[in-house]
């Protein structure tokens, strides 16, 4: 019986020449990342074992991305204790106010992460970087701690679901609605501890920023991991900008899965999940009508340059309907500079809308679009569990970047090619 791809990277980093699904593994982490949250936990943890080194100044990536610029006292006390930890012991890649951007768009853009990585993250959506061959999962502060001190964390192998994708998806379908297809298909527990491993023609249709975005909600379906196959696009991706040493690992031909599901991506329609769970999926179609207060576009899940560039392609020269808050957040600082130098801002300005710095304020319910009890907001986050954004209440329709932004000039969900 061969290996998956994810059992092969796992294998590697534990020095194995095989691993089995179920199998206990001490493996050697190449990534250990914490943010403005989970980060002081990890150090407090630290502490207590009497640590007094790291195991690497280069692998630990603190990012201080959920409430900074600081909103409060505590949020800004968090900051300072990860601030005093990364200058005390000289840690490389400290990313805070002026060089901040959302994690999980900020470490694949910096060249951080890569094909065959094996990395954790105190942030369930540590995830994200399976778009580009590596496994990576989100684990607890105190795992975050034991790897900033070993470079080493325990695992139990996954077993793995294959999802074979055909075909090319129609305009405005993207990663967003491929994800959330297959978790209203398989729910989100559809994938409980299991690898969510994409093949099939359809990858070479998606770009890497719908990859990343699929990767990212594996967690939603309660996957351990999303990882995709390395293929050309990955390879162009990672040209000239990633730091590590690249390794493309297959999976082997008669390598076990749990279950195979079929997705023709020319048969899926832009879709949304309702409240409150990222299972509860519906078409557009299904959908529409639904009164919005607010729209978010932005996120780990969908603030990337080419999500901007959408919803400033459908906002230009329109305004958002009355009664409607549209917060517009690029996910790093240099995708900003780039909604500036593209005149993108300006779009999404003129059209009412507000452009925001990078943060993950409004998608955890943090800061910078919280909502009240009974306002409904449409968004490009990914989850809509009670009370995610404010109040418990609220409401929140997940969806792609393509029908929030035409919902926001609507103020009700609306299917993007109604707008054409």
């Amino acid at each position: 019986m061969g290996m998956t791809m994810t059992q092969k990277i796992l294998a590697a980093h534990a020095g194995l020449d095989f691993v089995e699904a179920g199998q206990l593994i001490n493996a050697n982490l190449d990534i250990v990342l914490g943010n403005d949250i989970t980060t002081p936990v990890a150090i407090n943890e630290f502490e207590k074992c009497g640590a007094n080194s790291v195991f690497s100044k280069e692998k630990i990536i603190l990012v201080m991305d959920h409430f900074t610029p600081n909103k409060d006292i505590k949020s800004a006390q968090q900051c300072k204790r990860s601030r005093d930890f990364a200058n005390q012991y000289g840690i490389s890649h400290f990313y805070d106010v002026g060089t901040v951007g959302i994690e999980h768009a900020l470490l694949p853009e910096q060249g951080l992460v890569g094909p065959g990585d094996c990395i954790i993250g105190a942030d369930s959506h540590t995830c994200t970087y399976g778009a580009l061959g590596a496994f990576s999962t989100g684990v607890g502060s105190t795992d975050m701690a034991a790897g900033m001190i070993t470079g080493k964390a325990w695992f139990k192998v996954p077993t793995a679901i294959k999802v074979i994708l055909k075909n090319k998806p129609n305009p405005y379908v993207g990663g967003k609605d491929v994800i959330l297809h297959l978790i209203g298909k398989i729910g989100v527990d559809g994938a409980l501890y299991q690898s969510i491993e994409y093949t099939g023609d359809g990858v070479a249709a998606l770009s890497m920023d719908d990859r990343f975005t699929i990767a990212n909600m594996a967690i939603e379906a309660g996957a351990k991991n999303g990882i995709f196959p390395v293929d050309e696009k990955t390879l162009e991706y990672c040209k000239d900008r990633y730091q590590g040493d690249l390794q493309v690992f297959e999976a082997d031909a008669d390598a076990e899965y749990t279950r195979v599901i079929e997705i023709d991506l020319a048969a899926l329609k832009p879709t949304v999940a309702l409240p409150h769970l990222p299972e509860n999926t519906k078409t557009v179609q299904e959908a529409k009508g639904l009164k919005i207060d607010q729209s978010v576009i932005g996120s780990c899940t969908n603030g990337r340059i080419s999500d901007m560039r959408l919803a400033a392609q459908i906002l230009k020269g329109k305004r958002v309907a009355e009664g409607v808050r549209c917060i517009v957040i690029p996910a790093t600082q240099d995708i900003y500079l780039q909604c500036l130098k593209e005149g993108l801002a300006q779009i999404f300005v003129e059209a009412g809308a507000v452009f925001s710095v990078p943060t993950c304020g409004p998608c955890m319910g943090g800061h910078m679009g919280i909502l009240a009890e009974g306002e409904r907001a449409v968004s490009t986050t990914n989850r809509n569990f009670v009370g995610r954004m404010g109040h418990t209440d609220s409401e929140i329709i997940l969806s792609s970047v393509a029908v929030a932004a035409a919902s926001a000039l609507t103020g009700v969900i609306t299917d993007p090619n109604d707008l054409d």
